[in-house]
């Protein structure tokens, strides 16, 4: 079933029934921003609270019941539910839905979905089709087994079953050829690291959450010129410039690239793990923290974690608060002590303040 350019939404959040409301609340706020940036048009968005998913649906019977209902009432395209479904869940929803004219999506098919919007460069359309593989394979193999228990049960080798058997030796094929490809860019990208050992030249790499400034202050700090959005994933491919550290007289070479969030699933972050390797392999990395953000020092944690999945938490690193120019009353003093192993500054990219500092303090720790 198709979807307009600019579906009708309603997003739905199964939690567990001790969270706290604050952050249940922060939860719903992401997965809204996710749907703008994808460009859906919320129309209600709302939560239930389950110890345990529904074996079949995930949501509960009787709040899917209510959630067709409101579709009806307010004309919804699609529901997106903030979780990660088995496909069988996934499959028995989606069919649920489709004699209501309903589309069904978890949060990894919004991100992906995000992705497919945002690649520009020929290796990232080849690493969203990767973890596109990786996400969908499973949920067609379990519609064929749907459709292999439709055509003749258990013991029987009906059509369903071939048209899985050919699904499955076909997305293998193309995991292969994508592969083989990411693999040429990657040491592509490894010789030029290795050239760039050779002559003695630091790199230091921007990381941090996604919509955190990390594309500005790469402008900022090297007028590259590269896109800057206030949307969620504005950045997938890996960007390398020149920065010029004038008490060294030589310049170093700073990479940006995708923005991280909460609950990144692993199978996009292996995705990514190619261009990422530009993050793996800096002599330091610089964190970029949108301070104006209410739930600042749990995106830190977050970003710590998936920088830990990658291998590189003992890595040097500088916390750079960006956006002061946006926040009045910023306990800096605080935030200091309490990072003081990572360096903490406190910059703006927009007035320019703290840049000259950050560029000493690059210099001095690299």
């Amino acid at each position: 079933m198709s979807l307009p350019l600019k579906p009708r939404v309603m997003l739905l959040d199964v939690i567990p029934p001790d969270m706290d409301a604050d952050t249940a609340a922060r939860r719903l706020d992401e997965l809204s921003s996710l749907t703008k940036t994808y460009g859906g048009l919320i129309i209600v968005h709302t939560m239930q609270r389950r110890a345990v998913p529904n074996y079949n649906t995930y949501v509960g019977s009787g709040k899917l019941e209510e959630m067709i209902t409101k579709g009806k009432d307010d004309k919804i395209d699609l529901l997106i539910i903030n979780n990660l479904l088995k496909p069988k869940q996934m499959f028995n929803v989606g069919e649920i839905l489709r004699p209501h004219n309903m589309v069904v999506w978890d949060r990894i098919d919004l991100i992906l979905k995000i992705f497919q919007k945002h690649a520009t460069t020929a290796e990232a359309k080849l690493q969203i089709k990767l973890a596109s593989i990786a996400h969908m394979g499973p949920r067609i193999f379990g519609m064929g087994m749907e459709m292999m228990q439709q055509g003749g049960g258990i013991g029987t080798r009906g059509q369903g079953e071939t048209n899985t058997e050919i699904m499955k030796r076909h997305l293998a094929d193309q995991e292969k050829t994508i592969k083989k490809q990411l693999e040429r860019a990657a040491q592509s990208r490894h010789v030029h690291r290795e050239r760039r050992r050779e002559l003695g030249m630091k790199t230091a790499s921007i990381v941090g959450y996604t919509n955190a400034g990390k594309s500005s202050l790469i402008n900022a700090l090297t007028n590259k010129g590269s896109l800057v959005a206030n949307k969620l994933f504005a950045t997938l491919d890996t960007r390398v410039a020149k920065l010029w550290i004038p008490e060294r007289q030589t310049a170093l070479l700073l990479s940006d690239t995708i923005g991280f969030i909460q609950d990144l699933p692993p199978e996009l972050i292996q995705a990514f793990r190619s261009t990422l390797e530009e993050t793996i392999e800096a002599d330091l990395l610089l964190h970029v923290i949108d301070t104006t953000d209410p739930h600042v020092e749990d995106k830190i944690t977050e970003v710590e974690e998936i920088l830990k999945n990658l291998g590189v938490e003992s890595a040097k690193r500088i916390y750079v608060f960006n956006k002061v120019d946006l926040k009045k009353k910023l306990p800096r003093a605080t935030l200091t002590k309490k990072y003081k192993e990572f360096h903490p500054i406190f910059v703006s990219t927009i007035t320019g303040e703290g840049l000259e500092d950050l560029k000493a303090l690059i210099a001095k720790t690299i």
